[in-house]
């Protein structure tokens, strides 16, 4: 068994090709297939962040919109770029939406993905210390992690408007138990295992920033057993969790072959990016039989608790909710998924 969700980059185009042409259209679209997903027997609904783009940007508004929609269904963000964010302010807002939801947040952030602008974060008042990305991302994240505990840290004014419980203040609304539902988005096997020992869920994508020339697949299966083994030594007491995330079209109707058929013949790729070797995870499409086939020799799916279908959002929410059903339908049950 596994939870099956879908993540959305959430683009927008004002082309007549286009089934989402604005802004509204991918935020409103966003929460009718949330609520769509929920209702054929999805496990989550999870959102990409970019910043500068015709993307979704500010995920916690529509969390939190999705969470008064839904009674049941996982939400989620894969990834929320911390470079950009006031931990402080994101942990306010993360509380105010997961209260929302019911305790159904699942937060994935990392350092980010390649930007849109150069060193976007700047214009969001941040600074690396010696130009380390990856160092600033991380002290947000210590800070975010720390404070959504609900420890009291800041001292009360002695004369306050209100009357104050007593001791130092935390961040409020704090929501109980929203650590144990954050995820980081590794894209290397050392980032997994830095990543295990904060005691986060391992979020993995279609990408990974390293190459070792065995199958995307298989480095990624790799990823996730080195994480698990560096979950294990930490002693964490509860158990850790893993989302893979895959692009995945069963072709049931003249539609899908008219959209994917080209697809079916996918392998993995190798690129730059950030400077250095890169591998890209093929998509997946075909008659179900074929896909229950080839989808049976991934490693790394095997080996995560969590599948999230990459959906292509600008095609509209009738047509990703029947993406959706299908794979629930059409694969899942042959791979005992479901």
């Amino acid at each position: 068994m596994k939870k099956i969700g879908f993540l959305s980059f959430g683009h927008w185009t004002p082309s007549p090709h286009s089934q989402t042409r604005s802004a509204a259209d991918a935020l409103l679209q966003s929460i009718d297939l949330a609520v769509a997903a929920e209702e054929l027997g999805a496990d989550g609904a999870y959102f990409r962040v970019h910043h500068f783009a015709r993307q979704l940007a500010s995920p916690f508004p529509l969390l939190a919109a999705i969470g008064a929609r839904t009674s049941r269904i996982e939400i989620g963000t894969g990834v929320i770029d911390m470079r950009y964010e006031n931990p402080l302010y994101m942990a306010e807002d993360a509380g105010a939406a997961d209260l929302i939801a019911g305790g159904r947040l699942q937060l994935g952030i990392s350092r980010g993905s390649p930007e849109q602008v150069v060193d976007g974060f700047r214009y969001f008042g941040y600074e690396p210390a010696d130009g380390d990305h990856a160092a600033l991302a991380r002290d947000h994240t210590a800070t975010f992690l720390d404070v959504i505990e609900g420890r009291g840290f800041a001292e009360p004014n002695p004369r306050p408007m209100f009357p104050n419980p007593p001791g130092l203040l935390g961040i409020e609304p704090h929501s109980p138990g929203l650590r144990d539902r954050i995820w980081w988005g590794a894209g290397s096997r050392a980032t997994a295992e830095w990543t295990a020992t904060q005691g986060l869920n391992l979020m993995s994508s279609t990408l990974l920033t390293e190459d070792t020339g065995v199958p995307f697949h298989q480095l990624q299966a790799e990823q996730i057993q080195r994480f698990r083994d560096a979950w294990k030594a930490a002693g964490h007491e509860r158990e850790a969790r893993v989302s893979v995330s895959r692009s995945i079209f069963p072709i049931v109707s003249d539609l899908d072959r008219q959209l994917f058929l080209r697809e079916t013949a996918s392998r993995d790729q190798v690129g730059h990016l950030d400077g250095g070797l890169a591998r890209f995870g093929r998509s997946y499409a075909g008659e179900p039989d074929a896909l229950v086939a080839s989808l049976a020799e991934d490693e790394a799916i095997a080996a995560a608790d969590t599948l999230l279908l990459t959906v292509p959002n600008q095609l509209g929410v009738d047509y990703n909710a029947h993406v959706i059903e299908s794979v629930l339908t059409h694969v899942a049950p042959g791979l005992g998924w479901r």
